[in-house]
């Protein structure tokens, strides 16, 4: 480590790179090495190699080379350090190192090799430009090939590599061309392959196929058409494997499918008439905030509009209890959110006195008025109108919780506040005519 700063103020670097052009394998060698030594763990120094040009030189190197193994060896370690950088990216982009990386992959038999390989492909198959090379390239059908080949060994090796390539899988999908190419309006046979992952005995595959499935739930056309060819029962089945001990990151994947897949409004009612909300509230006893998180969501898009729902819901005792116990989840500010998203939502879309005695008696008043102080306007605005309808339509069960939370102080705020969003001031006034009003109409 001390010789490394006399190399680069002595000027090594640049000669260095020049003799990158040479064709000596051996120098090639001796170069390469000596550049990523006096480079290693140094990122200013590796962006001054990538500001210099050496990653399409490297790039055609293991073109050239790729017969030489110490050769390819070197780049492989050259590409895993510089790959790291943002900056390195949009180069490689540049480059044909999709097609040379995937090329060098189908000739390797050694485990250790394809390690090599694969740890180059991980940050780069984060850009979006460079996943959609890869996929162009033929790397999805090495993927499959390999979780073909390991999915029923308990060789290390092969478990480790059926999970890089279950996962590299996965990150490629994170990516909206080459999701949506490997997706061919549900015909493509990776789309289909990935399916059979997730009746797999396997948890990887299970993992990597509820996580491929919510990727490709990413817009509405791919969420009707997966619905429509019975994805959720698929889904549903693998949760019911995981309810006692489950696995806690399948639950997780495969609930973040379902949430995806309730976004669109045709799909809610064949969701629920499916039993996902069933499915779903059979982990409302986990502790885990992860599947917390996502069980909340899930319900959220599901009763989106669903009046029939949002009140069976509702009036479950046991979740409208739960969801007031996580409205006080203060280390848990996503699971704290949801829930009160959630206990806004009951009302709102069922509009139903027995919704709001059930929310008054498990003590939920408090967190939708805390819930209209929210930072997110969106929140706010969810609050106020699921207030406005507590006021109107069962004012006399709620007035003592919403005195004790303080209501009429924090309408008071909101109004005189000059940063409060115009929306969030009507909202408010809709809710003081609504308590008003009442007070006139509480004979009815």
């Amino acid at each position: 480590e001390f010789m490394r700063n006399p190399c680069v103020d002595a000027g090594l670097i640049p000669p260095l790179v020049q003799l990158l052009n040479c064709k000596d394998q051996e120098v090639l060698l001796q170069t390469g090495r000596a550049l990523g030594n006096i480079c290693y763990d140094s990122h200013m120094l590796q962006s001054q190699l990538i500001n210099m040009g050496v990653i399409p030189t490297l790039v055609k190197l293991l073109g050239i080379h790729c017969q030489n193994a110490a050769l390819t060896e070197m780049c492989l370690v050259a590409f895993g350090n510089l790959a790291e950088l943002e900056s390195s990216k949009e180069q490689f982009a540049y480059t044909n190192i999709a097609e040379e990386l995937v090329k060098l992959f189908k000739k390797q038999i050694e485990h250790d090799k394809k390690e090599m390989i694969f740890e180059v492909l991980a940050p780069l198959a984060e850009n979006d430009v460079i996943k959609l090379q890869l996929v162009e390239a033929g790397l999805v059908e090495c993927l499959l090939e390999i979780v073909q080949k390991t999915v029923d060994s308990d060789k290390e090796d092969d478990i480790a590599e059926l999970k890089t390539a279950s996962d590299l899988m996965v990150l490629l999908l994170l990516g909206d061309e080459s999701m949506q190419k490997l997706f061919e309006e549900g015909k493509g046979s990776v789309f289909q392959r990935v399916l059979s992952w997730i009746p797999s005995n396997s948890h990887q595959l299970q993992l990597a196929g509820a996580l491929a499935i919510a990727n490709f739930a990413r817009n509405d056309g791919n969420c009707i058409h997966m619905v429509d060819n019975g994805i959720v029962q698929k889904l549903m089945d693998l949760l019911d494997r995981h309810v006692e001990d489950g696995n806690v990151t399948v639950q997780h994947a495969a609930l973040s499918a379902l949430r995806n897949l309730a976004i669109p409004v045709v799909n809610k009612a064949k969701m629920l008439s499916a039993g996902v909300a069933e499915a779903v509230l059979k982990f409302l006893r986990s502790e885990m905030p992860p599947v917390q998180f996502k069980l909340l969501g899930t319900l959220r898009m599901l009763i989106d509009a669903q009046a029939e729902a949002a009140e069976q819901l509702g009036k479950n005792v046991k979740l409208v209890e739960r969801l007031v116990e996580w409205c006080e989840a203060k280390d848990h500010a996503g699971v704290m959110g949801e829930s009160n998203r959630l206990l806004s939502a009951l009302i709102r879309h069922s509009k139903s006195k027995d919704v709001i005695r059930t929310i008054v008696q498990s003590g939920g008043i408090k967190h939708l008025v805390t819930m209209a102080t929210s930072e997110h306007v969106i929140m706010q605005n969810e609050a106020l109108v699921a207030l406005a309808l507590i006021a109107a339509l069962e004012l006399v069960t709620a007035e003592k919780d919403l005195e004790n939370a303080q209501l009429v102080q924090i309408l008071h705020r909101l109004l005189s506040d000059d940063r409060s969003a115009p929306e969030i001031k009507y909202n408010s006034m809709v809710l003081i005519c609504a308590l008003i009003g009442s007070g006139e109409y509480s004979g009815e």
